[in-house]
């Protein structure tokens, strides 16, 4: 039922931990840099990729009926 991972798998494995990990230090060293920059500039400004529900409302829905 279950293969034996080949030495090819195991690198592949490996190389993937390795991004995973690097990407995840990136990622709290760019937070830690936003923190560090909102609080000298006195606040949060809107950012790109914030929302905040009044942009990404639905359309009505359409009540005629004939």
């Amino acid at each position: 039922m279950y293969r034996t991972r080949s030495p090819a798998d195991e690198e592949v494995i490996d190389v993937l931990i390795a991004i995973s990990q690097v990407s995840a230090r990136l990622a709290r060293k760019l937070k830690v840099l936003s923190a560090q920059s909102q609080s000298e500039e006195g606040g949060k400004s809107h950012e790109q990729n914030e929302r905040n529900g009044s942009d990404h409302q639905r359309a009505p829905r359409c009540c005629c009926r004939y």
